[in-house]
């Protein structure tokens, strides 16, 4: 008997998998693998979510208006140039499905987010992956990578896994390269992390043009990951496409709620800030004493390299993590199998895991 059979390219897929929250016989976990803003969200955020409990067999706002008149207020933008989705990878997802296609190319950096290859996937586009310089987006290679055939070109800006970046200038230049039928979607999930005076998130190449969309996330500075919450900042044109192929109701009541109290909590905010600022440079150091190399970040993370020695190696790193009930992350998926990506977490979590650290490498 004959099954249907999915669309060319859905097999090659490698469904994505978050960091992982358990291990089998450990009570206390302390988890840092999947880049969760350490403090939680904002007390004000919690508060906005129960508050809506009583209204949940309401269909959320269609256009979530409030929410996207919030963050144009908060970033300085044009509401109806702000589009939300559930997460940044949802509007990510829109993108392919509205401008790529079977035959079409989706070129990114060799160390990206994993979603921008599952996607292309998804619509039957070829993955094209340009070479880094020292585990940062190079724009000559990407530039050197464009056919005739490239459709999107995704810059994760600052780069997850890696943490590194590409200052205002180069974004110009890599913009300026690009055809213009190519669209250039900068993805700034981790901006308000990053406190360097030669970077911008890319609003400003949106502005210039028609062909150029930054996407940001709740998820990370403000540790609304479990609600599933983004924005994209457009062309209006651009807009006007993702509204049409987006789900009417894609975002929820509590996550408008949330996001808006997020927003407008600009004390925790800071507060979230400065401790990343103070315990990722603190936690690069104390790495980089140990005898690894910790590449240096502008995020809420850290990619740690360790030896190729066995018994010294990442993976022996992991398992020796777990064995203490810290969970960091394998960077395998992204060909960097002898690295560990490790969140920064709250203060005891940082100590504990860099005392384990040095019994592994003691």
């Amino acid at each position: 008997m004959n099954a249907p059979l999915p669309r060319p390219g859905i097999m090659d897929i490698n469904p994505y998998k978050g960091g992982e929250s358990a291990i089998p016989g450990v009570s206390r976990i302390i988890k840092l693998a999947s880049n969760e803003g350490a403090l939680g969200p904002s007390p004000r955020a919690m508060e906005a979510y129960r508050s809506v409990a009583a209204e949940l067999h309401r269909y959320p706002d269609g256009g979530a208006d409030r929410l996207r008149e919030a963050i144009a207020g908060h970033y300085g933008l044009d509401a109806e140039r702000v589009v939300c989705g559930a997460g940044s990878d949802e509007l990510i997802t829109l993108l392919c499905r509205a401008y790529v296609g079977p035959g079409d190319e989706v070129l990114y950096s060799r160390h990206g987010f994993l979603m921008y290859a599952i996607n292309a996937k998804a619509v039957g586009a070829t993955i094209v992956t340009a070479p880094e310089t020292d585990l940062t987006a190079s724009v000559d290679a990407l530039l050197a990578a464009v056919t005739p055939r490239t459709r999107i070109c995704f810059v994760a800006n600052p780069n997850n896994p890696t943490g590194t970046y590409l200052p205002a200038e180069e974004m110009k230049r890599l913009r300026a390269g690009l055809p213009a039928n190519v669209l250039l979607v900068i993805d700034a999930a981790y901006a308000e992390f990053v406190r360097r005076n030669d970077y911008t998130p890319g609003i400003e190449l949106v502005d210039a043009g028609e062909n150029t969309v930054m996407t940001r996330t709740f998820s990370k500075m403000y540790a609304l990951g479990g609600l599933r919450l983004g924005w994209a900042y457009c062309p209006p044109g651009i807009a006007d496409v993702l509204n049409r192929v987006r789900n009417p109701f894609n975002v929820s009541n509590a996550a408008q709620a949330a996001g808006v109290a997020a927003l407008e909590d600009v004390a925790y905010t800071d507060l979230c800030r400065a401790h990343n600022d103070h315990w990722m440079p603190w936690f690069s150091e104390q790495v980089t004493a140990l005898g690894l190399e910790a590449v240096p970040s502008v995020c809420n993370f850290v990619l740690v390299r360790f030896p190729k020695d066995s018994g010294r190696d990442a993976g022996a790193a992991d398992r020796f993590l777990r064995s203490r009930g810290i969970i960091a992350r394998g960077m395998g998926a992204y060909g960097l199998g002898d690295c560990l990506r490790v969140t920064i977490g709250r203060d005891d979590e940082m100590h504990l895991t860099v005392d384990a650290l040095r019994e592994f490498m003691g």
